[in-house]
């Protein structure tokens, strides 16, 4: 491939996040989103404590794994929101996040995980259907800055991440895709997006090639996305990029002018 790549070796074993439902209820509200038309979908939301009057707020939107669907409304914090807020804290960089539950048996995308490839669904899954309207819905009732709203997610997030780009590439300011893969003909549309791709050189879960090929096609239309790629990791590859402070000091950085609905 062109890009020559960011190779981490990841020495120490790292414990999985816990998660509390104390913290959960203590940071983020649970909500559900209800549509007549595409049904319900359950969601958390942080909102800052101290939101200042005529002030806007950067809007995150993280997307779970498939180890985290159900209907708890709680499971799709257990990875990443956590790294996520602590850092928006710490830095003074005060954030609205909203992490969304698909239901059991959905996807974020349908497609598989394991395949070589994948061409985009012509129309989204219906979790992303409803998370679409419920960013819009968020965007219209709360103050967001909207030349910073950015998307991030990990394996099936990761590719929902991708796909949400796609359907939506004048919508976001940055993209963070973390284990996941996206349909490579759709590359001339988003090439104008600030992407950083991250995956395990190991991952038997989702092929490596699919971020790979993505990072190609991107360069290949004119895109500059960013990759780092970990060396002798499998599939959480998300547990390093949440916890990497210049990971989201990059994403909070992006910015983008003039703003575009879809």
């Amino acid at each position: 491939m062109k890009l020559t790549r960011s190779l981490i070796y990841l020495s120490l074993s790292i414990l999985p996040f816990q998660l509390s439902p104390l913290w959960a209820d203590t940071n983020f509200q649970p909500k559900q989103f209800k549509s007549d038309i595409d049904g319900n979908l359950n969601y958390r939301i942080y909102i800052p404590t101290d939101i200042a009057d005529n002030k806007v707020y950067p809007l995150i939107v993280f997307l779970h794994g498939a180890g985290e669907r159900g209907s708890n409304n709680t499971s799709q914090l257990t990875h990443g929101v956590r790294s996520i807020l602590d850092y928006s804290k710490a830095s003074n960089e005060p954030a609205i996040i909203i992490a969304a539950q698909v239901p059991t048996g959905e996807q974020w995308v349908n497609t598989s995980w394991n395949e070589d490839s994948h061409v985009m669904p012509k129309a989204p899954s219906r979790s992303m259907t409803l998370l679409v309207s419920l960013i819009k819905k968020i965007i219209t009732n709360n103050p967001i800055d909207e030349d910073r709203i950015y998307v991030t997610g990990l394996s099936m997030g990761g590719f929902g991440t991708w796909d949400i780009v796609q359907r939506m590439p004048n919508f976001f300011a940055a993209a963070i895709p973390v284990c996941g893969g996206g349909d490579t003909r759709e590359a001339e549309s988003i090439k104008q997006v600030p992407i950083w791709a991250f995956h395990g050189d190991s991952d038997i879960v989702v092929k490596t090639q699919r971020s790979r090929d993505m990072i190609d096609a991107l360069q290949a239309v004119g895109g500059e996305p960013k990759y780092t790629e970990y060396e002798g990791v499998e599939h959480d590859s998300w547990t390093m990029t949440y916890t990497d402070k210049n990971v989201l000091s990059w994403l909070f950085s992006q910015k983008k002018h003039p703003y575009k609905v879809d």
